[in-house]
């Protein structure tokens, strides 16, 4: 009988738990949340103020950012679209593999960059980008309207 109450008491704490939504408290940037200010060489964010921007994070030492990248890149040239920039942020150590992965991909954004300082800079920190590489599409005023689009998605946005 005394080993009924531990049972009913575990099995009352489990039943309790399992509404917590663990999920709940996401971690990192999400939609409707401010975009924080870049300041990578003369880049400055609030200078796109006014404008729908897609900031895309990567680096060519990671295939699947990398490859995302370049769709986006592509996508946004094929539809011509003058509502919408591209910011393109590489993290990788040395500026010669980055040209080089822009002259490979065809990247032709109006502002390619690379942040040499890698997992170590201040930028990589305020986007939250420990657990992989991202995309930001964001309204004209800085405000995150989606996260990690993938070219399909961003047709859809244009049109």
């Amino acid at each position: 009988m005394r080993y009924v109450k531990w049972i009913f008491a575990v099995v009352l704490v489990s039943f309790l738990t399992s509404f917590v939504n663990k999920d709940r408290v996401a971690k990192g940037l999400n939609v409707g949340d401010k975009a924080p200010d870049i300041s990578v060489q003369s880049l400055e964010l609030s200078d796109y103020q006014g404008t729908y921007v897609l900031l895309s994070f990567w680096a060519s030492y990671d295939a699947p950012s990398r490859m995302n990248n370049a769709a986006l890149s592509n996508e946004l040239r094929i539809a011509g679209s003058n509502d919408l920039k591209m910011i393109s942020i590489s993290f990788d150590e040395y500026e010669s593999v980055f040209r080089e992965t822009l002259r490979k991909d065809c990247i032709a954004t109006t502002a390619c960059l690379v942040e040499t300082r890698g997992e170590s800079s201040e930028l990589y920190e305020s986007y939250h980008l420990e657990r992989g590489f991202a995309n930001y599409l964001l309204d004209e005023n800085g405000i995150i309207l989606a996260k990690n689009i993938s070219a399909d998605e961003l047709t859809a946005y244009l049109n």
